[in-house]
């Protein structure tokens, strides 16, 4: 395949088409965003760190993104099953599971001496502001739930 030349605004489109595959072709894509988003309202409602769970979720699902790259191109060159495909898979697969087990420990260090402090942090969200998190995150799963069936 010859390469593309390609402009900055034609990079960003490309790039944007990717996210949107990700989204449309993983459900665990959909589903570990919806959990980043989750952890990342805790983090803000608790008052701890933002900017380190939205670094863990992101390495998550630039990890998830890569893994579905991946089967996308073992899938074209090697439609047949094949050890050396499903390895290749497996590979990209575990990688996604390291990310992940350390997005979920970073989580755990930094809100789980907070959650005791929960309760009185929730009563300090204004009701509507905490609806509407509440709301994204239910859209957020709903997508999840959707292609699970």
């Amino acid at each position: 395949m010859k390469p593309r030349r390609r402009t900055w605004t034609g990079s960003f489109r490309a790039a944007g088409r990717g996210v949107v595959e990700s989204w449309r072709r993983g459900p665990n894509f959909r589903l570990q965003l919806a959990v980043g988003f989750l952890v990342w309202r805790l983090a803000a409602i608790l008052g701890a760190s933002q900017v380190i769970v939205i670094l863990a979720s992101a390495l998550v699902l630039a990890a998830e993104a890569a893994n579905t790259a991946v089967e996308v191109v073992i899938d074209l060159v090697s439609p047949d099953d094949h050890p050396l495909a499903g390895l290749a898979k497996d590979l990209a697969a575990g990688s996604v599971l390291i990310a992940a087990g350390g997005a979920a420990a970073v989580g755990l260090a930094i809100l789980l001496p907070r959650l005791p402090a929960l309760p009185a942090a929730l009563g300090r969200v204004a009701p509507p502001y905490l609806a509407l998190q509440v709301l994204v995150a239910a859209i957020l799963f709903a997508a999840v739930l959707r292609t699970r069936r």
